[in-house]
């Protein structure tokens, strides 16, 4: 891979970093190609069992897209600059537009804006310095939210707290977006990486049948009604029954009582 993104696997986790610190990781098109090369490495590695994706040094995850890169090719015709960034079919920035098969985990420290808060937003989980910053600030120059984030931050905090930032384009600080559940946990500073590795270990570590039919039964479910929601929750939930009864037998054998193994 190139020098704009790397992929580790460390354990149980595929590590994928935006490696652009000096231009607070925005991501132009040659990054937004290579994280789509990370993304399918992953895809492909059965052996790694969840993303962990983060930004290379502490003063941003990603400031999102890089828009002195975009003004620079801003003198094509509108056509070719559209087919250039936004009908890209799997996001303007990497991956945005398809849905992982395995968790993810966004490691957070410092900027997490526009783009950037977007592919935070496309991940399961998000972990958070105390000196992360997130928001839209995209709204003060008119440029759109196309990589998820009109759809999925209204999944996440609610239609009332997206519209919010999506309507202000304002940057709220780290307790705030925890306090709305933009946020799943909040560590010290840079300990973020660390504490995504130690996530992903323990969802590793759970049967893998049941957590990702779940996963699965939880994202497809949310854009369906309640009714087909249960329907399909209990589709994929036969699938994996034999896993369930092999699981039923280690717990009455005594394993995992009193949330033992619990994760992490």
């Amino acid at each position: 891979m190139a020098d704009r993104t790397s992929y580790e696997r460390i354990g149980n986790a595929a590590v994928l970093t935006i490696e652009r610190p000096e231009r607070r990781n925005a991501v132009d098109r040659e990054t937004a190609d290579e994280l789509l090369a990370g993304y399918r490495e992953f895809e492909g590695d059965d052996a790694a069992r969840v993303m962990v994706l983060t930004g290379a040094g502490d003063l941003a995850f990603c400031a999102g897209a890089d828009l002195k890169a975009l003004a620079a090719v801003g003198q094509s015709p509108p056509d070719e600059l559209v087919g250039a960034y936004m009908d890209r079919p799997e996001g303007p920035m990497g991956f945005t537009r398809l849905t992982p098969s395995k968790p993810t985990i966004a490691a957070i420290s410092g900027y997490c804006l526009a783009g950037g808060l977007e592919l935070a937003l496309w991940c399961d989980l998000r972990v958070a310095t105390e000196t992360a910053r997130l928001g839209y600030p995209e709204r003060r120059w008119g440029v759109p939210l196309v990589d998820g984030g009109t759809q999925r931050l209204p999944r996440v905090i609610g239609l009332g707290r997206a519209l919010d930032l999506i309507l202000s384009g304002r940057i709220i600080e780290v307790g705030e977006a925890h306090d709305w559940g933009l946020v799943s946990e909040v560590v010290a500073p840079g300990r973020h990486l660390d504490r995504a590795l130690e996530l992903a270990e323990g969802i590793a570590s759970f049967p893998q049948e049941t957590m990702l039919s779940d996963r699965r039964a939880a994202i497809v479910g949310s854009a369906m009604e309640v009714e087909a929601g249960l329907a399909y929750e209990a589709e994929v939930g036969r699938a994996v029954v034999d896993v369930a009864i092999r699981g039923a037998g280690r717990f009455a054998a005594g394993e995992g009582r009193g949330g033992a193994g619990a994760g992490a």
